[in-house]
């Protein structure tokens, strides 16, 4: 199937906010985070700097897929962006890759060279853990996305560049979520299981 046969519901992107207070928003580096397709449909979007209410969301996702979705590509991959949500002096750097534009939105002080090496860590992080990363799997695997990200990028500011390392915490992951299932048995009801944590049927 084809993205554009899928469900509405499974192309809405999950919208998180880092929950930080409007007072934070001089120290966050990145304002915010959009992936969204050659027809400006959101896939994965993140917001370090709070925009309240869904409309001014939406309209933030609008004005950033025009302001890049009208460069050509032989054009250089960062401009001044203008996007009232998250004040002045914000830049939009961003790469193009196939039917997907990643776009970091951040303070102008920041360097373009080191976003743009910055988005290209994510994407091979993406590539890596989902052998050939496509639209389906921004789709489909939202919450892993969300992980990896996580992992590179928190409340705005870059915890880790490194991609083994970055890896290595997502196997991490992956592998305690398996040991833990092991543990919780394929067969265990809801009941078998909160009388083995000790809550009865009070859980």
């Amino acid at each position: 199937a084809t993205a554009s046969q899928l469900p509405y519901l499974l192309l809405t992107p999950t919208i998180r906010s880092s929950g930080r207070s409007p007072d934070c928003r001089s120290s966050i580096m990145i304002k915010g985070i959009v992936i969204v397709n050659n027809s400006g449909k959101p896939r994965l979007v993140k917001f370090y700097q709070n925009v309240f209410g869904e409309d001014r969301q939406q309209s933030v996702i609008r004005r950033v897929f025009q302001q890049v979705s009208t460069r050509p590509d032989s054009f250089c991959n960062y401009l001044e962006g203008s996007v009232p949500e998250w004040g002045e002096n914000i830049k939009l750097i961003y790469r193009h890759y196939a039917t997907l534009y990643f776009v970091f939105a951040v303070d102008a002080q920041e360097s373009d060279l080191g976003i743009l090496d910055l988005i290209q860590v994510f994407v091979e992080a993406l590539d890596k853990r989902f052998e050939n990363v496509c639209e389906l799997d921004l789709i489909f695997h939202s919450d892993r996305v969300h992980y990896i990200l996580d992992e590179i990028v928190m409340g705005g500011m870059v915890l880790e560049t490194n991609i083994n390392a970055i890896l290595q915490a997502i196997n991490d992951q992956e592998r305690m979520h398996k040991e833990s299932m092991k543990k919780a048995g394929p067969s265990d009801s809801v009941d078998a299981i909160s009388t083995k944590l000790g809550a009865g049927r009070n859980w």
